[in-house]
């Protein structure tokens, strides 16, 4: 008769699952946060293009 052991607890288990997405959720927030505080190049007027109500087509 073989005898297993069981290595981990139920309880050891739910606290590094805590711990993971308490980490994982603090490096997206961490990535959020970076990309917000980098200014990106955007144009300088505003693009405007007027398009002719003659060239609609109503599909059904």
């Amino acid at each position: 008769m073989q005898f297993d052991k069981n290595t981990s607890s139920p309880k050891k288990s739910a606290i590094g699952l805590v711990v993971k997405s308490i980490f994982g959720l603090a490096v997206i927030l961490g990535i959020v946060l970076i990309l917000n505080s980098i200014d990106f190049p955007s144009p300088k007027k505003e693009i405007e293009k007027i398009i002719p109500n003659e060239n609609f087509k109503i599909v059904k």
